[in-house]
C-alpha cells in the first residue's frame, strides 16, 4: 500500500498520466469494441455509497437520492492539473459534447445526459457517458461507474431491471482486463451484498478485485471488531484487499460541508476511532488513500496490460486488414476520378464476359463442361433413336405391300411412304433440340448473372441494369435459336444429302426393296451427324457469342450518357461496412502507435 499524508497534487507523477492517458485515447477512440482495455469498474448495491465514494475522490457532487441513481455507465476521467491551474470539466456522449468551467454544474449535466439517453425517469442505457474533470486537486483516475445493484422493480420501472443492470455490470467486470472496485457498506452482512457476490463470479479467486468499505460511522457498537477483520483481509480474502472510507453524510450535505473539509473530518474520524485508526496507520483508510492506491493499481495494471494488448490489437489489425481487403474501394469524390473508376469496373465486367466466351473458367463452374454435358447428352439421345429408327423403317418394309401399298403395280414402290416415314422419326427429334436449348440459355445466364453480381456487387443500379439486359437478350437470343431449329427440322423434312456421300456410305447395294432398311439407316447416320453439330453450333453462337457481345455493348453504351452518381451509388449495407473496417483499422493503427511508445 501506499503511505501518504494525502493531498491529492501529492499523488502527482509525470509518468502516470501518459499510461493512463494512452488507455483513455484507445478508449475515445473505440478500440474498446474491437478488445478489452485496462479500466476500474465500480460496482455497488444501491444505497451502497458508491457516489460519495466518487464524489470524494472528483471532488464535484455527482447525483445521489435514493433508487437508481447511476443510470448510464459513467467514465469518469480525473486530471490533475498544477497548482493554480483553473478548475474545469467536459462532458460528452454520443454526437454531444458541453464544456463547462463551473463545479456545481456537473451533477446537473451527468443527470440531464441520462435522461437525453436513458429517458425521464427510472429507466437505464448502455451508452458511455464521459465525464472529464480536470483539477488541481484530483490525482491522474479513471473510473467506470455502473449502475447500482436493484433488487425489487420500483413503480416504472420494467420487471426486469435487475436483470438489465446485472447484464450491463457483467458486460464490463467479466472481462480480465477489468479491476473490480465493490463499493460495501459497513454497516450490512458484507457477505449478502449483490456486488460482492457478482465480483467473485467473475473472479473467484479475487484476483483483481478492490473492496471499499463505506459508512464506517453508522457500524453498530459492540461489532466494530468483525468489521475490522474484514478490512483487514480475514473474513473474505481478497488478493488486492480493502480499504475503509468515510464520505460526506447525508446532514454534512445538508449543511453544505466543503469536500475538502469532509476530507480533513475523514482523516480525523479515523485517527480518533478506537478501533479504527489502525487502519490509517497502515494504509487502508481514508479516501486519500483510496485515490492513491486507485492510482497505483490502474497504472500498473496498465503496465503489465500493455505488451498483451499490443499483441492484441496486432493481431486484430492484421484480421481487419484481411477482411477489408475482401471489399472492393468505393467510388472517389473526384469527378475525373470517379469517372475513370466508372470505366474501370465496366470494362472489368465486359472483359470477364468475353473471357467466359473464350473458354476461360471465370465462376465455380466451368461453362464449356456444363455446354458439353449438355450437348453429349442430346447426342446420346440422337445415338439411341437409331435402333428406334432401323427398327420402324424395317417393320415399314416388311409390311408393305400389307399396310402401304397403293396403286402401283406388284415389286414397284411409293417413295413417298418411306419418305413420311423417315420425316416422322427424324422430326421426334425437334423436341430434344429445344429442350436443350432451353437448359442451355438458363445455364449461360446463370454464368452471365453470377459476373455482373461480382463485378457489381456493390452497386445495385449497375447490377440491376446488366441483369435486366441479360434476360432481355438472352430471351432474343433464344427465340432467334428457336426459329432456326424450327427451320433446320423443316429442311430435315426434304429427306436430302449429297448422292456422293450416301453412296461412300451403301457402296454398290442396288435399291431393291429389301436394301431399303440399310439404305435409310445410313441416311439417318447422316442426319444425326448433322444435327448433333448444327444444334449446339446453332446454340453456341446465338446464345454465348452473339449474347456476350450484344451484352458487352450494351454495358458499354453507358460510359456515353449515364448518370455516374445513380450508377455508382452503392449498397448501403456494403458501403456502410466498409466504412466500418476502415474506422476499425484507423483505430488499431492509432492504438498501435500509441502502445509502441510504451513498449
Amino acid at each position: 500500500m501506499v503511505h501518504s499524508e494525502g493531498v491529492f497534487h501529492d499523488q502527482w507523477d509525470v509518468q502516470i498520466r501518459p499510461l493512463i492517458d494512452a488507455i483513455d485515447s484507445l478508449r475515445f477512440m473505440g478500440i474498446d469494441e474491437d478488445l478489452a482495455l485496462p479500466a476500474i469498474a465500480v460496482i455497488g448495491d444501491q444505497s451502497s455509497g458508491k457516489s460519495s465514494v466518487l464524489e470524494a475522490l472528483s471532488g464535484v457532487g455527482l447525483p445521489r437520492g435514493s433508487g437508481i441513481v447511476t443510470r448510464c455507465p459513467l467514465e469518469l476521467k480525473l486530471r490533475k492539473l498544477k497548482p493554480g491551474m483553473k478548475w474545469k470539466a467536459t462532458i460528452s456522449y454520443k454526437d454531444t459534447r458541453i464544456d463547462f468551467d463551473d463545479p456545481s454544474l456537473v451533477e446537473g449535466s451527468v443527470i440531464a445526459a441520462q435522461d437525453d439517453l436513458a429517458g425521464k425517469g427510472v429507466g437505464i442505457c448502455s451508452t458511455l457517458i464521459r465525464l472529464e474533470i480536470m483539477s488541481p486537486d484530483v490525482c491522474d483516475l479513471t473510473l467506470i461507474d455502473l449502475p447500482g445493484i436493484t433488487r425489487v422493480p420500483v413503480s416504472g420501472q420494467p420487471e426486469d431491471i435487475s436483470v438489465q443492470i446485472k447484464n450491463l455490470i457483467l458486460h464490463f467486470i467479466e472481462k480480465s482486463e477489468t479491476i473490480n472496485l465493490v463499493v460495501v457498506p459497513c454497516n450490512v452482512d458484507i457477505a449478502t451484498t449483490e456486488a460482492l457476490r457478482m465480483a467473485q463470479e467473475v473472479d473467484p479467486e479475487g484476483k483483481r478485485t478492490l473492496a471499499i468499505l463505506t459508512k464506517p460511522d453508522l457500524v453498530d457498537r459492540g461489532t466494530e471488531g468483525g468489521i475490522l477483520a474484514i478490512a483487514l483481509n480475514q473474513v473474505i480474502p481478497l488478493k488486492k484487499g480493502y480499504i475503509m472510507v468515510k464520505c460526506r453524510g447525508q446532514q454534512q450535505i445538508d449543511e453544505k460541508t466543503s469536500l475538502a473539509e469532509a476530507t480533513r473530518m475523514e482523516k480525523d474520524f479515523f485517527k480518533q476511532h478506537q478501533c479504527f485508526s489502525s487502519l490509517l496507520d497502515e494504509g487502508k483508510a481514508t479516501t486519500v488513500f483510496l485515490a492513491a492506491e486507485l492510482t497505483r493499481e490502474l497504472v500498473t495494471h496498465i503496465k503489465d496490460s500493455l505488451p498483451r494488448l499490443s499483441d492484441q490489437v496486432n493481431m486484430k489489425l492484421a484480421e481487419v486488414k484481411t477482411l477489408l481487403s475482401q471489399h472492393k474501394s468505393g467510388p472517389p469524390e473526384d469527378p475525373q476520378l470517379k469517372k475513370e473508376f466508372f470505366i474501370d469496373i465496366i470494362t472489368q465486367f465486359s472483359d470477364k464476359i468475353k473471357s467466359l466466351v473464350s473458354g476461360e473458367v471465370i465462376n465455380d463452374e466451368n461453362l464449356y463442361i456444363l455446354l458439353r454435358g449438355q450437348f453429349n447428352k442430346f447426342k446420346d439421345g440422337l445415338e439411341e433413336s437409331k435402333g428406334l429408327f432401323t427398327k420402324a423403317v424395317e417393320e415399314v418394309v416388311a409390311e408393305y405391300d400389307e399396310k402401304s401399298r397403293g396403286r402401283e403395280l406388284l415389286a414397284f414402290n411409293d417413295w413417298r411412304v418411306f419418305d413420311k416415314t423417315v420425316q416422322t422419326l427424324v422430326k421426334g427429334q425437334q423436341h430434344p433440340a429445344l429442350a436443350t436449348l432451353y437448359i442451355i440459355k438458363d445455364t449461360i445466364q446463370v454464368q452471365f448473372t453470377e459476373i455482373s453480381r461480382a463485378c457489381f456487387s456493390n452497386y445495385p443500379f449497375l447490377r440491376r441494369f446488366s441483369v435486366k439486359k441479360i434476360e432481355e437478350i438472352q430471351a432474343k437470343q433464344e427465340a432467334i435459336v428457336k426459329e432456326r431449329i424450327n427451320e433446320q427440322f423443316k429442311m430435315e423434312q426434304l429427306v436430302y444429302t449429297q448422292d456422293s456421300i450416301l453412296k461412300e456410305r451403301v457402296g454398290d447395294a442396288d435399291s431393291s426393296r429389301g436394301n431399303y432398311p440399310m439404305i435409310l439407316k445410313e441416311y439417318y447416320e447422316v442426319v444425326v451427324k448433322r444435327l448433333a453439330d448444327q444444334i449446339p453450333m446453332l446454340i453456341q453462337h446465338f446464345l454465348l457469342h452473339e449474347s456476350a457481345h450484344v451484352l458487352c455493348l450494351n454495358v458499354l453504351g453507358l460510359m456515353d450518357h449515364a448518370n455516374l452518381d445513380e450508377c455508382l451509388d452503392e449498397d448501403t449495407e456494403c458501403s456502410h461496412r466498409r466504412k466500418e473496417l476502415q474506422n476499425r483499422m484507423e483505430r488499431l493503427i492509432f492504438a498501435h502507435e500509441k502502445l509502441s511508445y510504451f513498449l
